[in-house]
């Protein structure tokens, strides 16, 4: 394995880190104040707007697409390093135009989208004119098992209809959300990872209505937001199926290799960042005539965070590399193994910060703790929960000693 980022990826990563210092930690606090300060947080506001105009002049756009034709032309071991600088700031990725879901939407189009829904919806996402939502989870059913999928996208002649409803669709309160991606039942009869298909919907399709937005720990995490949608006998021409009927198992696989990397190393980024504001509390402040780095189990606490995040990087790296060399089937295990891992290294490492912290590591007003936790608490679910994780690195490991 060779974990060293070519020539092209070491240039993009140093003008990533550069533009991180110069232009996006200086503006975090002013831009978290002004959005507190607003009535309606469903906004982008102009400073965002501002930042996406320079990022694009300087060629940091798009850069998680390995095609050169869509992207930057760097490989997913090269993206996963950028990918964990960005994720040291909660708006870093969309400055970029490297934010989830917006990113698997892309891939799935470029994918298996054909040229007219490429031509309708993938230029204006490259050029981050417009956003998108994907509705897969379902409130009525146990959704880690997507085959419990209980909405439906029935073909009738040249139509599909779609009926159901969707939640915890993520990015759908942003102002520039357009088009999303459903996915629902179309055969029942179907072999079972044969009986789904995604299909894009443009927003103002009637029939569609986001009945709420559902906080998380208390936030609504504006201007994204996640949503819960109904749809109600939505028409759609049959050509808004993506790749043809019942491919939705596939595409959802095809989808989820390389954004469970950008998921974890924007993790990565997240639990850097948070051990620095850990040791710089925790050399900061004494107690019982000690600096708390120094107190009682503190110095395990802090080395075991470093070790964790170490061992971390390298298991995201390792399947980033796979993926490079073998593609998705060859990193099925390290994909599964990855997203069980890092966020609950990220939720511990933010827990024991939270602890060093005291009172101000329950409130938001002074330090980002408390949007940390509620991010790695959520990545333990997004995507599928660890048990299902859990489950497909046995199954493949089980299967090794098959009939031995």
């Amino acid at each position: 394995m060779d974990f060293k980022p070519s020539e092209k990826g070491q240039d993009y990563l140093k003008r990533v880190k550069a533009f991180m210092k110069e232009e996006i930690f200086p503006i975090e606090a002013r831009y978290y104040d002004d959005m507190a300060a607003l009535e309606n947080r469903w906004v982008e506001l102009p400073v965002i707007a501002e930042l996406k105009a320079k990022a694009r002049e300087q060629g940091l756009w798009n850069m998680f697409l390995p095609e050169e034709e869509y992207g930057c032309g760097l490989l997913n071991s090269d993206y996963a390093l950028i990918a964990e600088e960005t994720g040291r700031s909660f708006i870093a990725p969309e400055i970029f135009n490297c934010n989830a879901p917006d990113t698997g939407n892309m891939e799935v189009l470029i994918k298996y989208g054909s040229d007219a829904q490429k031509a309708q919806w993938l230029d204006k996402l490259l050029a981050g004119e417009v956003r998108s939502a994907f509705c897969m989870t379902e409130p009525g059913v146990a959704s880690s098992d997507a085959t419990n999928m209980a909405a439906t996208a029935i073909v009738e002649n040249d139509e599909v209809v779609l009926n159901g409803r969707k939640w915890w669709s993520t990015g759908i309160g942003h102002p520039k959300c357009e088009v999303l991606i459903f996915m629902g039942l179309t055969d029942p009869d179907a072999p079972k990872h044969r009986q789904h298909s995604m299909v894009l919907v443009p927003k103002d399709t009637p029939g569609v209505k986001v009945e709420r937005m559902l906080p998380v720990f208390g936030a609504y995490d504006e201007p994204y937001g996640h949503g819960e949608v109904s749809f109600e006998n939505v028409r759609l021409p049959a050509s808004a199926i993506i790749a043809g009927p019942g491919r939705g198992f596939e595409i959802a696989q095809g989808r989820l290799g390389p954004g469970r990397v950008h998921h974890c190393m924007r993790a990565i980024g997240a639990a850097e960042r948070t051990l620095e504001l850990m040791i710089k509390r925790a050399v900061s402040r004494e107690a019982f005539g000690k600096p708390l780095a120094k107190l009682g189990g503190n110095p395990d606490i802090i080395a075991n965070a470093r070790m964790a995040i170490e061992q971390a990087r390298l298991l995201t790296l390792k399947c980033a590399w796979l993926l490079d060399t073998q593609g998705v089937m060859g990193a099925l295990s390290e994909v599964s193994m990855i997203k069980a891992v890092i966020p609950q290294m990220l939720q511990t490492i933010v827990d024991n910060a939270i602890q060093i912290h005291g009172g101000a590591g329950v409130s938001d007003d002074d330090f980002p703790l408390t949007q940390l936790f509620a991010y790695a608490r959520v990545l333990r679910l997004a995507d599928g929960p660890d048990e299902v994780h859990r489950g497909m690195v046995a199954k493949l490991e089980l299967k090794k000693y098959a009939g031995k």
